[in-house]
């Protein structure tokens, strides 16, 4: 049951064009904004996305680094799913280059070393999955410890 959860988690993520994640501003308010897909996944602990260095939500990220981000599909049944953690903001060469993309040139004219381009990485530690009428949460540190 539990690499059920896993695989079904992994195949919303992978399946969608669009996310959306939320930040906390300086008031304490959540602060959400629609993301295009993640540049990279790895396994349903750390996710990848780039985005512009000048951008709100990377301030508040840097100010207050606790992160959502959530995906869902409406069709043929409705799936959602949250996922907690923290956000941080990187913007070392060699990662930025290993998330390029063909196409980011017309958002980040100056190339891969365009300073207004950086990469968030996502780091989950528990979650959230509605499917078929029915929530469940879910606690990623055990799937570190090989129990999801």
């Amino acid at each position: 049951m539990a690499k059920n959860l896993e695989r079904e988690v992994l195949r919303i993520i992978k399946s969608q064009k669009t996310c959306v994640v939320g930040s906390i501003d300086s008031d304490g308010v959540p602060n959400i904004k629609a993301m295009l897909r993640p540049r990279r996944t790895i396994d349903i602990h750390v996710i990848y996305f780039s985005t512009n260095t000048s951008s709100e939500h990377v301030r508040q990220y840097l100010a207050n680094p606790k992160a959502s981000v959530y995906f869902y599909r409406r069709l043929p049944v409705f799936k959602g799913m949250l996922l907690k953690g923290t956000m941080d903001i990187l913007t070392d060469s060699d990662v930025k280059r290993a998330l390029w993309e063909k196409g980011d040139e017309k958002y980040y004219s100056e190339g891969v070393g365009d300073a207004d381009y950086c990469v968030m990485r996502f780091t989950a530690s528990k979650g959230r999955i509605y499917s078929r009428m029915q929530s469940r949460d879910f606690d990623l540190s055990d799937a570190r410890q090989g129990l999801l």
